[in-house]
């Protein structure tokens, strides 16, 4: 039987991504919480929770930004590498959101931390933006890591099981970086909400995922059954 390590990644499931009061709340997004939960109790060799961990003056807030460019969820900003400056990107800009030591900054108390091995608290660099839970966007070079990678590294990962908030955003990042590490890598569609949820809008985003090797999967899959069998068979 070839290795199977599974690992568990809950990407980002706090007060500000869900409904009632999150200033970037996803539909529905607390509605997670038991297929997120029932998954922890799976023999995963790891579970890891990573948590935006924002500064009050990030580059991604539009709060930080002059007028009159600093629109939420409308404008848009080119920043550059604070490491080189040559190397720059456009970036959305958002409601304040997940500003450290703030309730929206929590882990929601629907959620069993109990189960979880590590958290990971990312994006506490207030210079770059930071989707995904492996590092920031800039490559030349990068920025802030993470040190999931090495975590996973550590216990010889193979597969890695991805849910959390929001689907196309923290989620879709998380999973692009954790193909291109080399890892079988899976989003379980029942363990995350997307901002957009449009059946058009799952369409693209499942196309694009496949392109970059990752597989979503179902809680009654193939894939999601090795976990409690120990491995394919």
């Amino acid at each position: 039987m070839p290795p199977f390590v599974p690992v568990l990644v809950v990407v980002d499931f706090q007060e500000d991504f869900c409904p009632p009061h999150g200033s970037l709340a996803v539909t529905n997004g607390r509605d997670i919480a038991p297929t997120i939960n029932n998954l922890m109790t799976l023999p995963f060799t790891l579970r890891i929770a990573t948590q935006d961990w924002h500064p009050k003056d990030h580059i991604s807030f539009a709060s930080t930004h002059p007028p009159p460019n600093n629109k939420p969820f409308e404008s848009k900003v080119t920043v550059a590498n604070p490491k080189n400056e040559s190397e720059t990107e456009e970036i959305s800009l958002w409601p304040d959101h997940c500003i450290q030591n703030t309730k929206g900054a929590e882990l929601i108390p629907e959620f069993d931390v109990s189960k979880i091995d590590h958290i990971i608290k990312k994006g506490q660099n207030n210079k770059v933006e930071m989707l995904s839970a492996f590092k920031d966007t800039y490559r030349k070079p990068c920025v802030a890591d993470s040190g999931l990678s090495n975590m996973l590294k550590e216990v010889n990962a193979t597969h890695v099981y991805i849910v959390g908030l929001a689907m196309d955003f923290c989620v879709k990042w998380t999973a692009i970086d954790s193909a291109k590490e080399g890892w079988h890598t899976f989003i379980v569609t029942e363990g995350t909400k997307g901002v957009d949820q449009s059946e058009e809008g799952l369409k693209k985003l499942t196309q694009e995922l496949e392109e970059h090797g990752v597989k979503i999967v179902s809680t009654d899959s193939d894939e999601v059954g090795w976990i409690k069998k120990g491995g394919k068979t």
